[in-house]
């Protein structure tokens, strides 16, 4: 194109002023202009992109699964042009980013400031969602990427934080199209939160630590009546009772087990 253009304009300097036309002047001046305007080197430029470039890159990125180059460019988005529509849903969709990214903490963190520089935004109960997302997989125990194991058996604290999460998005946004899957997904939370409690009052159970057993199983009904986890602290109250030699306790513990309903973890109340 350059060496064309080059070409041109030295038979454009050759030929005598009176024999040019005005056409052939304009001509050679628009393939200068053009050769200028699509120069690559500012096209692949993201410095120079503008907001409205930045979020459809960023978009295609993210709608191809490429979250790490989604994230580059939103938060090239916000930096550069840190005010206007564009900007504020970059900042939603980096946190989803990077909750696809496998960075939880990053992504609750980002919830989290959409949620405080935005709160009347339209789309702010996904933020509330995404925070419980974000949390109910995060993996609080580094063996947790490399062994199996029940959820009830790991440390509960990001399934506290998530069940929380999705509890904050039901009372403020009961309304809201993610209340009915955040509102199921507390109830698994919730079960899950009371078998650890269970799993706990076993061990104990197994180390002959029956005032410990009675207490854990003690919390598990008070904290969490109509789950299956309840019949199961009745059940460890019942036997550490008679190990303790409680048998009246035991009795009545026993009378509590038979008049309880077996619930199924599918619909179980919340």
């Amino acid at each position: 194109m350059h060496f064309n253009l080059r070409v041109t304009l030295m038979s454009f300097m050759s030929k005598p002023i009176s024999t040019l036309t005005s056409a052939t002047f304009a001509m050679v001046m628009l393939l200068g202009l053009g050769a200028c305007a699509t120069s690559p080197d500012e096209e692949d430029d993201i410095s120079k992109w503008s907001a409205q470039k930045l979020f459809k890159e960023a978009k295609l990125a993210l709608d191809a699964s490429d979250y790490e180059v989604a994230i580059e460019h939103y938060e090239t988005l916000e930096a550069k042009y840190p005010f206007g529509r564009y900007a504020e849903q970059a900042q939603l969709d980096t946190a989803y980013a990077y909750f696809k990214f496998n960075e939880p903490d990053t992504a609750i963190a980002s919830a989290d400031r959409f949620i405080k520089l935005h709160p009347r935004h339209a789309n702010v109960d996904y933020a509330y969602y995404l925070r419980g997302l974000a949390s109910a997989s995060k993996k609080d125990d580094p063996l947790d990427s490399f062994v199996s194991m029940a959820s009830s058996l790991k440390d509960p604290s990001s399934t506290q934080k998530s069940y929380n999460y999705f509890a904050a998005l039901v009372k403020k946004f009961p309304t809201s199209q993610y209340a009915a899957d955040a509102v199921q997904r507390m109830g698994h939370l919730r079960n899950s939160l009371a078998m650890h409690e269970i799993h706990v009052a076993d061990y104990y159970a197994k180390r002959g630590a029956y005032v410990a057993v009675v207490n854990r199983a003690k919390y598990v009904v008070s904290n969490f009546p109509r789950t299956p986890a309840s019949r199961l602290g009745l059940k460890l109250m019942v036997d550490a009772y008679k190990e303790l030699k409680l048998n009246d306790l035991a009795a009545d513990a026993q009378r509590v087990l038979d008049v309880n309903p077996v619930v199924s973890a599918q619909g179980m109340a919340n």
